[in-house]
Order: structure tokens, then sequence, then C-alpha cells
């Protein structure tokens, strides 16, 4: 599989094209001012609580003017600066928090005392002391990194391997798990001198961490538009990943600028669209609400002569690789609910999600099939790492309204 990534500045807002085999299969909005908006996901800060509701099993804690939630049962292991009382968690404790989840709507931000620190081919985790090893490496190697790892074994922290590191040798991985593990002491360290609401680490910008997440097998190109963002990014890959450096390019040609070559206007429209066309005439009804994503299948302008279980059961099969496409392009999270179009033999159905799983396993991000209720919707999970793309074109336009 080929892969590209085109990097266009709009409206002072960078938007990020994931292309496979020459078609947009994500795509990521940064923001003008996202890096320097407060309790952005993954910064760092000395935090103090406020309160306890115990029913509730959650603490607030300020991080200088804005409380965030925070489950107490990480209290066990987080790292204090600070103590107030002889309990677990009392009010007036201070301690590291890290920005888990960002404000959503009406919902505060969500802070962990689970410090997590990432790199391209690791993730150091304080809290938890496991050695993981991502799923999507070869068996082989998966076992060798776990035998060479679990010499590291400690009570700070665990590491979790990353997919981008089957590509590297172990001492390559070894080579940034030492780097994290000394960031990590040096963050530890500092925060016992530091007065309390202090910010110890920003995230990195969003659209840079796009670029050392991405899975590098069959990456040939990352085309940059514009002079100052790809000064930037040539500046950050000679820092933090030299071996990038001859994927940068730069391209400049007024008369067809790279949002027209790709046809972006088009793209964007169809990816803020509730609704998805199917190639054989059914299509997809896409409605996000706060609580959930849903996800309804329709046969629409579909004509076949089969039985009408098979027609149904070929209308879904083709709308589950769309789903799974959907969810991704538009970086939709949380729960997910998918109502397909009902069918009356069992088998039908396990054929359905068996298609639904091979093409949901795709996603770079965690993404599970949980159930099927008796009604026959079926329910999806996937990790929020990021705003989804409706929400971000949303904010864009109320800031300019």
């Amino acid at each position: 599989m080929e892969r590209k990534i085109l990097m266009i500045k709009e409206n002072e807002n960078i938007l990020n094209f994931f292309l496979e085999d020459g078609e947009i299969v994500e795509i990521h909005l940064s923001e003008a001012a996202e890096e320097t908006r407060p309790a952005a996901l993954g910064d760092i800060y000395v935090g103090k609580v406020q309160n306890i509701v115990a029913n509730i099993g959650a603490a607030f804690i300020d991080i200088g003017g804005i409380n965030c939630y925070y489950d107490i049962s990480q209290a066990e292991h987080a790292i204090f600066t600070k103590k107030a009382g002889k309990k677990t968690l009392c009010i007036g404790d201070e301690l590291l928090v890290q920005i888990s989840r960002e404000a959503v709507k009406t919902k505060a931000p969500t802070v962990s005392s689970n410090i997590s620190l990432t790199g391209r081919y690791a993730v150091l985790t304080s809290g938890n002391n496991r050695i993981g090893v991502s799923a999507k490496i070869p068996k082989s190697q998966r076992d060798e990194f776990k035998e060479k790892l679990s010499l590291l074994k400690n009570e700070d922290f665990g590491i979790i391997v990353r997919t981008n590191a089957k590509d590297v040798s172990y001492d390559t991985l070894l080579e940034e798990i030492q780097k994290l593990e000394a960031r990590f002491y040096h963050l530890k360290r500092t925060a016992l001198c530091r007065t309390c609401f202090s910010c110890l680490e920003t995230a990195t910008k969003p659209y840079l961490t796009d670029l050392k997440n991405v899975y590098m097998d069959g990456l040939t190109e990352i085309i940059v538009e514009d002079d100052e963002l790809y000064g930037e990014i040539e500046e950050y890959f000679e820092k933090e990943q030299p071996e990038s450096l001859s994927l940068l390019r730069k391209y400049y040609d007024p008369m067809l600028p790279l949002a027209k070559l790709y046809s972006i206007t088009t793209v964007m429209e169809r990816a803020l669209n509730q609704r998805v066309w199917l190639k054989h005439g059914g299509y997809l009804i896409i409605q996000p609400t706060e609580a959930m994503t849903v996800i309804d299948v329709n046969s629409g302008k579909c004509i076949s002569k089969k039985s009408h279980e098979k027609t149904c059961l070929e209308i879904n099969m083709e709308a589950a690789e769309a789903i799974a496409a959907q969810i991704r392009l538009r970086n939709l999270s949380g729960i997910i609910i998918v109502d397909f179009i009902n069918m009356e033999e069992e088998e039908s159905m396990q054929q359905l999600l068996t298609e639904l799983r091979h093409h949901l396993a795709k996603d770079p991000i965690q993404t599970t099939l949980v159930d099927v209720t008796g009604l026959q919707l079926v329910e999806i999970t996937r990790k929020k790492l990021r705003r989804p793309l409706h929400e971000c074109r949303r904010k864009e336009w109320e800031k300019k309204n």
C-alpha cells in the first residue's frame, strides 16, 4: 500500500490529509490557536484537589482556573508534590496530572495521574507497570520484544510498544525507551520544585503529533504547501525524526494548489455530510450526538432480483466497508451504534459481523466491535484521541461568527 500525507494551511488552520493508494482516508484539522489554549490533550500540570465526590468515585482538580474531572481510583499510584492529609486523596492535595480528555461542550476536561509519555515506537505509562506490545506486530517479533523488555520491568512505570516499532531494531526501541525514562524522572523531580498550577509540559502541536504517529509502511511523501509550515516541519524532523527528512516535499504551484489538485473541497463536503451513498444505491445516515454517534443503513435506490435476505446482506456488506472508512475519515469516537438492515438468518448476521471486524481492524486507532443487541443494533467503540472533524469545523464556524 502506498501512503502519502498532504499538509495545507487554510485560514491559519492546518489540514492534514492521509492518503492510501491515492484515496483520502483521514482528515485532521488543527486550529490556529490550538497550540496555546489551556488544558490541551497531553498537557501536564501540578493540580490541586478542590472537591471529592465519593459517591461517584470522582474528584475535581484545579489546574489554574479550570476544574477538571478526576477518577479517584487512580490516586493510589499518583505522584504527589504536597499532601494535605493521611487519606489516599484529600482536599488540598497537590499532584501531577495530565489532560486525558479535553472539554466537550458542557463537560469539564478530564485529568489522569497516570502519566503517559509517547514516543514514535513506545509509550511510557506511570500507574501501570505492565509491559505490552502491539498486537499488529508479527508474533515472533512481539515475543522477542516482550522477552527482552521484561528485564526493564519496575514499580514506577510500564511500557507499551507501538505498531511502528515493527520496522526498527530492538536497540533503536531501547534507545527511545531510555529517553522516555529520563524524561519521566526529570518530570518528577521538576514537579517537586514548581508551584501549584504550573504547566510542566505542553503537548506537541497536533499536526506534528500526526506525523509522529503515522504508520511508516509504504509512506512515500509528505507534501507541504506553505513555506512557513514546511520550515517548521523540517526543523521538527531534524530534531525528532531525521529519518523522515527524505520524505518531505515542498509544493508550490499557484495555478494548481493542492486543494484543487486533490479536490479537497469536495472531499470535505462529503466528510461533513450526513448522507453517504453506497455504490449500488444504498446509503448511510451518520448523525453524531453528544452521547454517541448513530449510523443508519438504508436500501435507498438499490434494486436487485435476488431474494430479500440476499439483497439485505449485500447492502449490509457494502455498508460495513463504508462505515469503517467513514469512522476513520471523520475521526468518530466513543460509542457508535449502527442500525443495519434487519436480516432473518443468523448465518447472515455472523457473515456481516466478520466483514465489519475485518474492516475495523484496518483502523490505526483502537476500534472494537462490542456486541449486537436483540434489535440487531451493532455497538462499536473507538478510542478518542482528538476531536471529530465535524466538531472542529463547528468550532471554526463559531469563532468566525
